[in-house]
């Protein structure tokens, strides 16, 4: 009797979520979904400066395998001028930008904020709710609130003005992961 030969069950490989930022905080972040989400969530730290450009992105992309629907995010803070008017230089990239600074995305997860605010107090607010917050880490207590308050946090983002003071577009790189969990 012959062997019957394999076919392929078509799978397709997931997107790559290729996700550029500036500091500590936000690559303990993309950590934390990317274990929550198990997607090829690529980290693609630039610390030393905030001068990322689309030679930088096209260069950093070069050693993975790629996708038909791949997707490229920028993560950075809007509390420097002229850093918007960069970002949005750079085609084919969405935009996960914070203002004044990427704790408010956590304070969104934790209260509703319509006021303007400063990095400073942001973060004073946020260790008001999380008294043990330190930048870059993420406690077992931390977790579990990004994880329970996703949703509400999401809900509180799209209703502020993009890219004005306070504001935080964060929440697409959830929905994103959302439409391949």
């Amino acid at each position: 009797m012959g062997r019957k030969s394999r076919i392929s069950k078509g799978k397709t490989m997931k997107p790559n979520f290729f996700v550029f930022c500036e500091g500590e905080t936000e690559i303990t972040y993309i950590r934390f979904l990317r274990s929550t989400y198990r997607v090829p969530l690529q980290i693609i730290p630039k610390k030393s400066d905030s001068n990322i450009t689309m030679q930088y992105i096209a260069n950093s992309k070069k050693e993975y395998e790629a996708t038909d629907n791949d997707k490229t995010f920028l993560m950075f803070d809007l509390d420097v001028n002229g850093m918007l008017e960069k970002l949005q230089r750079i085609a084919d990239c969405i935009l996960l930008v914070s203002n004044p600074c990427f704790e408010f995305w956590f304070l969104l997860h934790y209260e509703d904020v319509r006021a303007e605010l400063t990095s400073k107090s942001c973060i004073e607010r946020l260790k008001k709710h999380s008294i043990q917050y330190s930048k870059g880490t993420l406690s077992d207590t931390e977790r579990l609130t990004l994880s329970e308050n996703k949703q509400l946090a999401v809900g509180r983002a799209q209703k502020l003005k993009e890219y004005k003071n306070p504001s935080s577009t964060v929440y697409r790189l959830i929905e994103e992961l959302e439409k391949v969990k």
